[in-house]
């Protein structure tokens, strides 16, 4: 069977029904966060049968810093914890979803990844996708999974830090993946942080990724948006958002055009860290 690009990253839920009805062992990740728009507690939360549960802000960022953003990549240690705790292996086959357009779930699909697992994937459509399908769901508390021993090897997905985004801004494309008000940004109101963009900064929100049906358009479709931002295979390209959350939306996108595109994972919240970074407004790169 020849893989895509685009099957590198997504799964179906009609083939990854066909994985949970045959013999091969599949970790499901329900991906929940600390929005308020996810159920609470997860116990009664309808799942995919056999899902565990896992909390993206929790397991895969670190506690928000001043200097690194409110969302900070993992450390080592902790996410090593994780990882054993879910039963993660390295060799069998990883599904992530949410219920928010694999807007959650794209974060701890990156994280995985630069944690060298290849084999992961998020659902295309998310859990909405399932549902769509009448596919089973469970309301019974997940099963406990049992812990592995996998280390991890940290770094397998390019990162950039503030100087290299705004270099990239510069001499390449930076794409800004929050939504269009706060890449546009404007007065602050005192006391809050400063809005706005990284001067040179593309705006291509994450949401734009999606189809109405939640599912990520078809590669024609999706080539189409990126190019229109000026993204050329030959062109260096990288992402940031608010947090290092919706941002691995946009790094997915970029993975099945055949791009490979570094992250700066402490975004927004990192940079206006320094009142010294430049801030742009207005809904051109500036």
């Amino acid at each position: 069977m020849t893989h895509t690009q685009r099957d590198a990253v997504l799964i179906s839920a009609t083939a990854l029904n066909t994985l949970l009805t045959g013999q091969q062992t599949v970790s499901i990740l329900a991906v929940r966060s600390d929005d308020t728009s996810c159920p609470r507690p997860y116990k009664i939360a309808p799942r995919i049968p056999g899902a565990i549960d896992t909390n993206m802000a929790e397991d895969f960022a670190a506690p928000s810093h001043p200097l690194n953003g409110s969302r900070p990549l993992p450390e080592h240690t902790q996410l090593e914890q994780t990882i054993r705790r879910l039963g993660l292996k390295r060799d069998n086959p990883i599904v992530v979803y949410d219920h928010d357009g694999n807007l959650q779930a794209a974060r701890v699909w990156w994280v995985l990844r630069w944690a060298g697992f290849k084999n992961v994937r998020m659902l295309d459509g998310g859990f909405k996708a399932w549902t769509d399908l009448a596919l089973p769901i469970s309301h019974t508390p997940p099963p406990t999974p049992t812990p592995s021993e996998e280390s991890i090897h940290i770094g397998q997905m390019p990162v950039m830090d503030a100087d290299a985004a705004a270099q990239l801004a510069r001499n390449g494309i930076l794409l800004d993946s929050r939504i269009q008000t706060n890449y546009i940004g404007g007065v602050t109101p005192a006391g809050l942080p400063r809005r706005g963009h990284i001067p040179g900064a593309h705006s291509l929100p994450a949401p734009d990724n999606l189809a109405e049906n939640g599912q990520f358009l078809d590669q024609e479709t999706l080539r189409a948006l990126y190019t229109s931002r000026g993204v050329k295979s030959a062109y260096p390209v990288g992402v940031y958002c608010g947090a290092g959350v919706s941002a691995a939306h946009n790094v997915a996108a970029l993975m099945m055009l055949g791009i490979t595109a570094p992250m700066y994972p402490g975004s927004w919240s990192a940079w206006i860290s320094d009142p010294a970074r430049p801030v742009a407004t207005g809904d051109m790169p500036g």
